[in-house]
């Protein structure tokens, strides 16, 4: 990738949905398949170890209904709420400069096409997440994230950390979004993740969350 383009601009998200459009179907089918299951590896084993030491788990996860070109998480999200017991919500948007709200979401929940053309539940408000998902079209190696330029998730996500409200941010992204070796500089309003799991594995190392109860 050039090294020359320049910070959160159409060129920037251009060329990586270029490459994230290049990549063989079978490829990114084997790629959500690994990336589900290092997700659920790292999720139950850290549930175990807080469990384990007297802390509380992780029951709150913020997930999103994947794009065409996403990751493909949904079975997983089915899993983690038929299996595991574990509450999931989906992001809906309620307007151009608010924070996303966060419906509850199983199997069964009705889905609505919502702006963007993304389905959306139409559960009710879910509790505040302990763990976000956030689709993430670029990113480094240090957890910074390139979006779709709405602004939604770094509103979000700052919302939440004002409130007070303690959570582990997960980007979810393609290895070919990988942001190393160009110029590439966040801006002053962009959130830092926790961490960034790609079809290659965890670029940015996966949160250890007894360390951090």
């Amino acid at each position: 990738m050039s090294n020359s383009i320049e910070n959160k601009s159409a060129a920037l998200r251009t060329k990586l949905k270029q490459l994230r459009a290049a990549q063989n179907p079978t490829d990114t089918r084997r790629g959500a398949l690994l990336m589900r299951g290092r997700l659920f590896t790292w999720l139950a084993t850290s549930r175990a170890e807080l469990a384990e030491a007297g802390k509380p788990v992780p029951k709150h996860i913020a997930a999103f209904w994947s794009l065409e070109q996403e990751p493909d998480l949904r079975p997983l999200l089915s899993q983690l709420v038929e299996e595991e017991g574990i509450t999931v919500s989906l992001p809906v948007v309620t307007g151009d400069d608010a924070p996303l709200q966060f419906r509850l979401w199983t199997p069964d929940t009705p889905m609505v096409k919502g702006a963007f053309g993304i389905e959306e539940p139409q559960g009710p408000e879910a509790p505040a997440p302990d763990i976000i998902l956030v689709p993430t079209l670029g990113f480094t190696r240090q957890g910074d994230r390139v979006g779709y330029g709405k602004g939604h998730y770094d509103r979000t996500l700052a919302a939440l950390r004002d409130q007070g409200h303690r959570f582990i941010s997960l980007g979810i992204a393609w290895a070919c979004g990988d942001l190393s070796g160009t110029d590439y500089q966040p801006a002053p309003h962009d959130f830092r993740l926790d961490s960034i799991l790609t079809d290659k594995g965890w670029p940015v190392p996966a949160p250890k969350l007894l360390d951090r109860a």
